[in-house]
């Protein structure tokens, strides 16, 4: 387990919310890197691994339309898995890896290319999306290498969303919790 998502799972359960996965290239290893911390069943609602791109459009709701003109490995892709995977398990946050690990290029791009997304919450300003963000990665080394980083970057970028959207009075009580000052 990795300090990414030991600070996910103890910044969830701060803010009372939870989470869902949707996985293609990763194959489960966010899932696998969440529920290897203890108290994630606290916030953990589940995971679907899509590794067919027919999936995506069944069990997520990936527009069959996008799919049949951009494949799989593509920026909406990754959006619609994350607000898909939130939708179908309930969760308050939705997060979405779909790329391309090798060894052979896949819908025309090239190995390396993955994207990863955050879905969340409507904000209580404006009444944004607060997780609506996708991030483009162009990543090198092995495949294990490549799935890894992509992980990574997913958990990464969750919490950044998380963070952004913390209050100084929720910091506050958060560390005041968690015996600090």
């Amino acid at each position: 387990m990795s300090s990414r998502a030991t600070e996910l799972v103890r910044l969830l359960t701060v803010r009372g919310e939870t989470l869902a996965v949707a996985e293609s290239l990763t194959g489960g290893l966010v899932a696998a890197e969440i529920t290897g911390v203890p108290g994630a069943s606290r916030v953990f609602r589940g995971s679907i691994t899509a590794y067919a791109t027919e999936l995506k459009h069944e069990l997520l709701g990936v527009d069959a339309t996008l799919l049949a003109q951009r494949g799989a490995v593509d920026p909406q892709v990754a959006g619609q898995m994350a607000a898909g995977v939130r939708k179908a398990l309930g969760a308050d946050w939705g997060i979405a890896t779909t790329g391309v690990a090798g060894p052979d290029p896949q819908d025309g791009k090239p190995v390396g290319t993955v994207f990863v997304a955050v879905d969340g919450p409507l904000t209580a300003l404006g009444g944004s999306a607060g997780g609506g963000k996708v991030e483009a990665l162009r990543l090198n080394g092995s495949r294990a290498e490549i799935r890894m980083e992509s992980v990574r970057s997913v958990l990464a970028v969750l919490l950044e969303q998380l963070a952004g959207e913390q209050t100084g009075n929720e910091r506050a009580q958060d560390t005041e919790r968690n015996g600090g000052f």
